[in-house]
């Protein structure tokens, strides 16, 4: 029997009394993707945290390559050949992709010149070699998220890192870069690398993963190939029972017309003749592939990039929308898709987050006025079950779905006739994804008009009323939810005559 590359058994950890690992054991194969999954709060930050030497576990053994390893730390994990790529890049971005490369790579000793044409070398190929268009000189700063993902990639890869985590991986990239980190994870795999892969995406599971760990509440509760799951069993697994609804039926009938757009559009956005209307009581899905404008088509509603064309009516009279401040006074409210640097502000409390777009009205005058703040936080609390110790609790100690439930009851405070939410459940686990898809559907059955953006297929059908799509800056099409299919809406996203409306 083949000796795994990585084995952890029976790994305990606490923080207080907070046990965030309960015996968790888990193994990894040379030229083997194996997926970890599991709820926000599972314990898998913390498991990733034991592997490359940030947390002591409690107890429990850690093998690498059939070799006991005791106090293990960072850099002892990185001479073990053990390399990590977050979410959130770590990398210096006031330096060139080169110098950061560099850093990772070169052994520092005292009074060694830095031979830069070797460094650049080095980096180009790294690049090249996983297929990355990026300059080497080009300073970190200046790249793209999803640019900055594959910079460490090329850094773990220049490691000869033989075990890869690889942390919600494309979590922020475009549909062509995933298709480009498929590929690495493939050749990765092809050349005897152990790959943890995780992910709230079941579909990249099944796609890349020989085997899948799921956890919950700190506990492995199966190891199994992947071809032996099907995406019921693996959910049924992370949240211990069957998610049988997790798109909740609407429940009432859409009311008067809220947004009406007629050839809406800005030339700066690459957006041009927008004709949509949305209801009160309605959830408008916005379809589309990447780059074909629907993020800059909220941005146009909320008077971030004013339209330079056509019309906007909110309840039947024509409105200009200039800047974000009209937004909301007119009833707007805008959830973005980057929720760590337009939702939230993981440094301030709950409470601050929440109230922040309705300071006026709760502190009339700069007439500081606590509790009043504290009783609206905790409504909110209660009516959305944010999971949190209380208003004063940082954001930044939240999970990925409650955070994103502090930033929509940033909105809801406004007491918004319109509600645009951009990719509302990316990012967040399934269990709370559900939770969030609840809230949507009954702010729609309370009479709130909906326009919600999402670059999940299922979600898209799973939760729409009516389904616009977007190609090259414009709806090409709208369906209607109950009669649409997934091939209907995708060859329209695609540009295939064939689709009708």
């Amino acid at each position: 029997m083949e000796t795994p590359l990585l084995q952890l058994s029976q790994i305990a950890k606490s923080f207080g009394a907070v046990r965030a690992l309960k015996g968790v054991s888990f193994s990894v194969k040379a030229g083997e993707v194996h997926a970890l999954l599991g709820e926000n709060g599972a314990g898998k930050s913390t498991l990733i945290k034991v592997i490359t030497g940030a947390h002591q576990p409690d107890s429990g053994t850690i093998e690498i390559n059939g070799q006991t390893v005791s106090a293990l730390t960072p850099a002892a994990a990185h001479k073990l050949g053990i390399a990590c790529i977050y979410q959130q890049p770590a990398l210096f971005p006031e330096l060139s992709v080169a110098e950061n490369i560099g850093l990772r790579l070169e052994q520092v000793r005292a009074f060694r010149p830095v031979s830069w044409a070797q460094r650049r070398t080095k980096a180009h190929e790294l690049l090249k070699r996983i297929g990355a268009q990026i300059d080497p000189e080009s300073e970190v700063r200046s790249l793209s998220m999803p640019e900055q993902q594959l910079v460490e990639i090329a850094c773990a890869l220049g490691t000869g890192a033989r075990i890869v985590i690889m942390d919600e991986p494309t979590a922020s990239l475009t549909q062509k870069e995933q298709h480009l980190l498929f590929s690495i994870v493939r050749d990765l795999r092809s050349s005897g690398v152990a790959v943890i892969y995780i992910s709230h995406r079941l579909e990249e599971i099944f796609a890349l993963a020989d085997c899948v760990t799921v956890l919950r509440d700190g506990e492995s509760v199966g190891t199994n190939s992947v071809d032996q799951m099907n995406e019921a069993s693996l959910i049924k697994l992370m949240v211990g029972r069957e998610v049988s609804q997790l798109y909740p039926q609407a429940t009432g009938r859409a009311g008067e017309v809220v947004l009406t757009v007629r050839g809406l559009g800005c030339a700066a956005s690459g957006v041009h003749d927008i004709n949509l209307q949305v209801r009160a009581g309605e959830i408008m899905g916005l379809a589309g592939l990447v780059g074909a404008g629907r993020s800059e088509l909220a941005r146009i509603l909320f008077g971030i990039t004013p339209a330079d064309s056509g019309e906007i009516w909110l309840n039947n009279q024509r409105v200009y929308i200039g800047s974000a401040q009209d937004a909301i006074a007119r009833g707007i409210a805008y959830v973005s898709e980057d929720r760590r640097h337009h939702g939230i502000i993981l440094e301030m409390p709950v409470a601050a987050n929440i109230t922040m777009a309705v300071h006026q009205r709760i502190f009339p005058m700069a007439w500081l006025r606590f509790k009043t703040e504290q009783n609206l936080t905790l409504e909110y609390i209660r009516s959305l079950d944010i999971k949190a110790s209380g208003p004063d609790a940082p954001a930044a100690s939240l999970s990925g779905g409650n955070q994103q439930k502090v930033a929509l009851s940033r909105w809801l405070a406004t007491k918004p006739k319109l509600l645009i939410l951009d990719e509302p459940t990316q990012g967040v686990d399934v269990c709370a994804k559900s939770e969030i898809h609840k809230i949507i559907r009954q702010l729609a059955s309370e009479g709130l008009a909906v326009l919600m953006i999402s670059s999940d297929l299922p979600e898209i059908l799973g939760m729409s009323d009516h389904i616009a799509v977007m190609r090259h800056g414009t709806v090409t099409n709208i369906f209607d939810a109950k009669t649409a299919d997934p091939h209907s809406v995708m060859a329209a996203a695609l540009g295939q005559k064939e689709v009708a409306a």
